[in-house]
């Protein structure tokens, strides 16, 4: 046989494929698929040329085979075809096998332009792509089958009498309720009487005999997900939320670019489900990314009780089996909406139409490790290439939105409540004072109490305490492996770093002077939730945070609780202040709203505007109305005073002044270039020699930063570059050129490099 390329479609799915002709298998025309191997060596330059034979079956670009590597055998993507190669036909080894059915070619597309862009390799960026499951060693999680057995017209006349049974035989057929109709999967009826999976022998020779007949059917393992919030259904929606659905409407077919910047409470998550109707309606699939797992099941529900089972769901805390099983029903179309986390922006949807992105400003989209992708950005890549509309909601925009996307605008709440007030509390009038509550806080936390309701607090800090300390000699708990202090957690009795993970058990005195007066300073979400235990008893307090809503199901479990007690309060960390729609909250308080401000960091204005007006939007829902109080010891900070005005606008129109002035993004790009090492000098001489060869590169109007030193983290030392350039790609490409050709000189050895576009 020889191979030929052509090309086929397949819904919205163009791609070329491989099909086989009569003729000899390696006459004078070949089939060449360029292979990215998966293995995330920097240096690695392929992708690489395998000769495809027939045995493979149909092969096309996204197809995962298993190829031979140097000495090792490895996964591979195929990511082009061709008819020709650089080398001879005889050096070409030919793959092993088919590892499923692999991925569609859009997608590898993406990947590709990922890998590009964040200066990842190619198989990272492909691993984000790939079905669940598909690793080095292993293809994708199969699916999970079950024997269903159905008795024939036969079976009743043998079971009674009309031919010899044997005793395993009878017990099938007497479990199988014969005479009946319909079929029971082993595992039910079958499993009570005693019918195991092992007794499959006994139904295979009851089906040889013509009694009853078998098939094997794939069982979905779908997610239970506990529902958060009270049932709306469809609702009818109001003139803004009419005229946005109408703009998104109209630019499903033009690959419209939106802000939906709606105050909190405006009703954004209608639009967005009259927005991915109309989708449906279109014959096209939608994507609704959300910030956080731990708010996934709130919008899965509301997107679950519109549109039924059509709906996905894609997390990390899903099973591999779970996530293979969606990623199937979102591959062959059964689901045609995807539900999710940053990573759900790669889900197999077909025909894609939207993308919409809840919660737009939320840092959560930033992918941390290698490949440190911007969900958002890659967003707007996949819908631009999928002719798909992009929809970006939220209360509190992003510069970079704010600039670059159409607004549609919902000015008001869609019951026509107005916004909660806001008090800010000015912390320097407390000197000399101690605990954390200003007195007015204490004060409409003990009229809580006493009249019922509900309350937020936000603390941005975990643990109990960020410090401790010795009062005798001064001795200060650090970290081992990094530069940081060990945060105090009272519950565990241990110190822990937030960084590395390293903990050790509270001291009960100084081991070096021997002193018992250790201090325990500031106050982190478990010391306020003791505090507020004892001053508002018996009125419970709950607590969300990574350490109170650790493992599967932890958040749904404190919002349950939250959602079903008559009053209470809710204290955590900025998970609180993040979509939640409770009507009976009347009160939110931010507790030292002016942390964020203190990080060396251009994003900090931003970052506390959105944490301050976010979290006042969670009060004042309800018929009864809503309070909000700030804590600050800087209440004239324009992102302070703008929250508290939920002055979106006026805020924006300040900070894009300023970012223009000192040219930070949107008006230039950031690159941020981290080596590490345990060994100090090799941290120093990898970064200068990065450093030159950077520089050497840069665009006009580029300037390098750096190297400067970071605090150490888990026992490495490290120093940071920063390209800032008003040019995107070609400050992107001479980062990635340096690193590469380091790399591939193995002039980084001993040293990891890390490279961060649009750090946030």
């Amino acid at each position: 046989m020889s191979g030929r390329v052509r090309n086929f479609a397949a819904g919205n799915e163009n791609r070329r494929i491989l099909s086989f002709a009569s003729g000899s298998a390696r006459s004078h025309l070949h089939v060449i698929a360029k292979i990215e191997p998966l293995t995330t060596a920097r240096a690695l330059r392929g992708p690489f040329d395998y000769l495809l034979t027939p045995r493979l079956g149909e092969v096309g670009v996204g197809s995962v085979l298993l190829v031979p590597f140097g000495p090792r055998r490895v996964p591979g993507v195929v990511v082009d075809l061709a008819e020709r190669s650089e080398l001879p036909i005889e050096r070409l080894a030919e793959p092993i096998a088919a590892l499923g059915a692999g991925v569609p070619a859009e997608l590898v597309e993406l990947a590709q332009w990922l890998g590009r862009e964040y200066c990842s390799t190619p198989a990272r960026a492909l691993g984000l792509v790939l079905p669940p499951g598909t690793g080095r060693s292993r293809g994708p999680v199969r699916p999970r089958t079950e024997l269903r057995v159905a008795p024939t017209a036969a079976a009743a006349e043998a079971l009674a009498g009309g031919s010899r049974l044997g005793a395993k035989q009878r017990a099938v057929l007497e479990a199988l309720g014969v005479p009946r109709e319909g079929e029971l999967p082993l595992g039910t009826e079958l499993a009570a009487a005693e019918i195991e999976v092992a007794d499959r022998a006994t139904i295979r020779r009851l089906e040889d005999r013509g009694l009853v007949s078998t098939r094997e059917v794939e069982i979905s393992r779908r997610p239970e997900v506990a529902r958060i919030g009270d049932a709306r259904g469809k609702v009818e929606l109001t003139a803004d939320q009419r005229n946005a659905v109408q703009v998104i409407e109209d630019s499903l077919s033009r690959a419209g670019r939106h802000l939906l910047h709606g105050v909190t409470g405006s009703g954004k998550t209608e639009v967005y489900l009259a927005a991915v109707e109309a989708a449906l309606a279109q014959g096209r699939g939608a994507i609704v990314l959300v910030p956080e797992i731990g708010l996934t099941p709130q919008t899965l529900g509301r997107f679950r009780e519109r549109f039924g089972d059509g709906v996905a769901l894609t997390h990390s805390q899903l099973t591999d089996g779970e996530r293979a099983d969606e990623w199937r029903r979102l591959r062959s179309g059964e689901a045609r909406i995807c539900v999710g986390p940053r990573s759900a922006v790669f889900a197999p949807v077909r025909d894609l139409g939207l993308i919409v992105i809840d919660e737009e400003h939320d840092p959560s989209y930033k992918q941390e490790g290698d490949p440190r992708y911007d969900a958002r950005a890659v967003a707007r890549h996949r819908a631009a290439s999928a002719g798909a509309a992009l929809v970006a909601g939220t209360a509190t925009p992003r510069p970079e939105s704010w600039l670059e996307l159409d607004r549609i605008e919902l000015p008001e709440r869609v019951d026509g409540r107005a916004m909660p007030a806001v008090d800010i509390l000015d912390m320097r009038e407390r000197s000399g004072r101690s605990g954390p509550f200003h007195p007015r806080t204490r004060e409409a936390l003990e009229n809580l109490r006493a009249v019922g309701g509900k309350a937020i607090l936000l603390v941005n800090r975990r643990g109990y305490a960020p410090h401790l300390s010795c009062r005798s000699c001064g001795r200060a708990w650090e970290c081992p492996e990094c530069d940081v202090s060990l945060v105090v957690h009272r519950r565990t009795r241990r110190l822990a770093c937030h960084h590395c993970g390293h903990t050790e058990r509270s001291p009960e005195a100084c081991p070096d002077c021997g002193s018992v007066s250790l201090a325990e300073a500031g106050a982190g979400s478990e010391r306020i939730e003791a505090e507020l235990a004892g001053m508002l008893d018996p009125l419970p307090v709950m607590r969300l945070d990574s350490d109170s809503a650790s493992g599967a199901g932890g958040h749904q479990s404190v919002l349950r609780r939250f959602q079903d007690a008559e009053a209470g309060v809710l204290v955590g960390t900025q998970m609180v202040a993040k979509g939640h729609d409770f009507a009976d909250v009347t009160l939110s308080v931010v507790l030292d709203a002016d942390a964020s401000l203190r990080f060396p960091d251009f994003r900090a204005e931003e970052r506390t505007f959105a944490l301050v007006a976010q979290l006042a939007g969670r009060s004042g829902r309800g018929d009864r109305g809503g309070r909000v109080l700030v804590q600050t010891l800087a209440p004239e900070a324009p992102s302070i005073a703008a929250a508290a005005h939920h002055d979106a606008a006026g805020f924006l129109a300040g900070e894009l002044e300023r970012r223009r002035e000192l040219g930070y993004p949107p008006y230039a790009s950031l690159v941020r270039v981290e080596v590490s090492a345990t060994d100090v000098k090799a941290a120093e001489d990898a970064a200068s020699l990065l450093a030159g060869r950077i520089e050497a590169a840069l665009p006009d109007q580029a300037a390098l930063l750096g190297p400067a030193p970071r605090f150490r983290l888990r026992g490495r030392h490290r120093r940071q570059l920063l390209v800032k350039s008003p040019h995107r790609r070609p400050a992107v490409a001479a980062v990635r050129d340096a690193v590469e050709s380091a790399a591939a000189k193995r002039e980084l050895r001993g040293v990891s490099v890390a490279v961060d576009v649009d750090p946030q």
